[in-house]
C-alpha cells in the first residue's frame, strides 16, 4: 500500500498526535470549517439522527461532532479524546454527557452501550484502520451505525497536503499523517462485521472556494469523504 510520504509536498516537521493537537487547540476553531466535515453529515440519508438515543464521539477535540448531533436530536453523546487541552474545549462547549481521556481504539466505554458511533478527521493519524472499526463494533449495539467522516486519500496524494497547523511562532507543523485508501476502509470495515449502507465524497466546488479561495487548483478533487457502516447481528450458523 502507498504510503503519504510518497506524497508529502511540504515537508513540514512531524510531531505526534497528542503534541500537535494539544498545540492546535488554542486555533483549531479557527481553521477546521464546518464544510470539511458537518457539512457532509448533513448530507447523509442515515442515520435518523433524531432517533438516536446515545452516541459514542470518538476522537471527538473540540467538541464540534458532539455539538452537532445534540443540534440534530441525538439525546446523549459520549465523548472520547487522547488531547486533554481538547477535551478542556469540549468540556466548555458542554455538548458531551461523558468526556473521557482514551484512545478511539481503546476507549474503555461499555460495550454494546451506543446506537452510534462517529469518528471525524481522525482515522488519517492512525497506522491502522481495523482498531477502529473494531471497537466501534464493539460499542454499538446489534443493527447500530459507525460514521466515518475523513480526508479523501485522492486529495491526499493530489495535494501532498499533510494535517498540519501553525504553532505559537507561525511555523507550520505536520501531525503524524496515514494514507488510507478507499479499499483498506472497506476491508477493515468488512472484517469488524459491519455492512456498508452509504458513502458520499466532498468536492471542493465554489463553496469550498469562498472559505478558501487559494483552492482554485483543487476545484473538482474530492477532499472528505463520509462512509456510514451497519453492525450486524450475530447469527448461529
Amino acid at each position: 500500500m502507498p504510503t503519504f510520504s510518497q506524497f508529502d509536498r511540504r515537508g513540514y516537521t512531524s510531531i505526534d498526535v497528542r503534541t500537535g493537537y494539544g498545540e492546535w487547540s488554542a486555533t483549531y476553531e479557527r481553521t477546521v470549517e464546518d464544510v470539511m466535515d458537518l457539512a457532509l453529515l448533513d448530507r447523509l440519508r442515515s442515520p435518523a439522527w433524531s432517533q438516536v438515543a446515545r452516541a459514542a464521539d470518538l476522537g471527538c477535540g473540540t467538541g464540534r461532532t458532539g455539538a452537532w448531533l445534540r443540534s440534530r436530536g441525538v439525546v446523549a453523546v459520549d465523548g472520547v479524546d487522547l488531547t486533554p487541552p481538547m477535551l478542556a474545549l469540549a468540556r466548555r462547549r458542554g455538548a458531551h454527557d461523558r468526556l473521557i481521556e482514551a484512545d478511539a481504539t481503546d476507549t474503555g466505554l461499555p460495550a454494546a452501550s451506543y446506537d452510534l458511533a462517529v469518528s471525524c478527521l481522525m482515522d488519517e493519524h492512525l497506522a491502522e484502520l481495523t482498531p477502529l472499526y473494531a471497537e466501534a463494533a464493539r460499542l454499538t449495539r446489534p443493527s447500530g451505525l459507525f460514521v466515518l467522516v475523513g480526508y479523501h486519500p485522492h486529495f491526499m496524494m493530489m495535494s501532498g497536503m499533510p494535517t498540519h497547523y501553525r504553532d505559537g511562532t507561525g511555523t507550520p507543523r505536520a501531525i503524524t499523517t496515514h494514507l488510507h485508501l478507499i479499499s483498506e476502509q472497506v476491508a477493515a470495515g468488512l472484517a469488524a462485521g459491519w455492512s456498508l449502507i452509504e458513502m458520499r465524497e466532498n468536492v471542493v466546488d465554489e463553496s469550498w472556494l469562498e472559505v478558501k479561495p487559494r483552492w482554485g487548483d483543487f476545484l473538482g478533487h474530492p477532499f472528505t469523504f463520509a462512509l456510514v457502516w451497519r453492525r450486524e447481528p450475530a447469527t448461529d450458523r
